[in-house]
């Protein structure tokens, strides 16, 4: 099985082709530089994301956050859910931890600006 990608590492956006059997890569083309090609065997194999969103703080207003590390693609449903009932009280600042841990995923969703009020 082939699949195609566009890399995101860097502003070149090499078009990558990857190789896959029995869901092993065996062939990666197209990317200029090794970090390419690690892109792609990681997106085909362990696809990771970070999240970056906002909570409700207590006084009603959002606050930026964003997981500090990426999270398993396929845990990005649950962990939405997870966030969008969180509520943090104010004041909050940037670096926070809002929520440890989430979904068992090794990845705590910080705060990524201050809200005081």
């Amino acid at each position: 099985m082939k699949r195609n990608l566009t890399c995101i590492v860097c502003p070149m956006g090499c078009d990558i082709t990857v190789t896959l059997e029995k869901g092993e890569v065996v062939d990666i083309k197209g990317n200029t530089c090794p970090r390419g090609a690690e892109y792609a065997k990681n997106e085909c194999t362990n696809p990771v994301r970070t999240i970056t969103t906002t909570v409700m703080c207590g006084n009603g207003k959002p606050v930026s956050v964003k997981t500090n590390s990426p999270i398993p693609k396929s845990k990005i449903f649950e962990c939405m859910k997870i966030i969008n009932s969180a509520r943090v009280n104010v004041p909050v600042f940037a670096g926070d931890v809002i929520i440890e841990n989430i979904a068992d995923c090794k990845a705590d969703i910080v705060a990524t600006q201050n809200i005081l009020e």
